[in-house]
């Protein structure tokens, strides 16, 4: 039985199962950039992956959207994948992340460099509370980073 507006609907199992799934994937939201993807998963964290990799290793889950603006918030004007490691993020992720800064329209910040890879902030960042309010659907999380590397 599913309850909507006070009126009762009944389902068979797969209907059930089908509405499930169509919930699950609208609380999902995936935003592809040129290298990177950003995803809004439905537990209310934020992963930062590579375009179309399909491995654990070629992503960053962070507890949410904020924790993944405070960490811009904290990096240099001028920024490389150095500079991300110092939060202990390892590998390739740094670079990743260098370049999801640089891509997504909510950092504002552009690639300076290529070699060394190298981002460098543009102008006002925000608080975390902008940040958050013009691309996550939930609101925003204190917490830091919660995968390990």
């Amino acid at each position: 039985m599913l309850a909507v507006d006070g009126r009762d609907h009944e389902l068979t199992s797969d209907e059930a199962a089908d509405l499930q799934d169509a919930v699950g994937e609208a609380l999902t939201q995936r935003r592809e950039f040129f290298r990177t993807e950003g995803v809004h998963r439905a537990d209310g964290s934020y992963e930062v992956a590579r375009r179309g990799a399909d491995s654990a290793g070629n992503s960053k889950v962070f507890e949410g959207f904020g924790a993944l603006r405070r960490l811009f918030d904290r990096l240099p004007a001028a920024f490389g994948a150095e500079d991300v490691g110092r939060a202990g993020i390892t590998g390739s992720r740094r670079h990743m992340l260098v370049r999801h800064f640089a891509e997504h329209p909510a950092f504002d910040c552009g690639i300076a460099s290529r070699n060394p890879l190298t981002a460098e902030k543009t102008g006002d960042h925000g608080s975390v509370e902008e940040a958050v309010a013009s691309d996550e659907p939930t609101a925003a999380e204190d917490a830091e980073v919660v995968s390990a590397d």
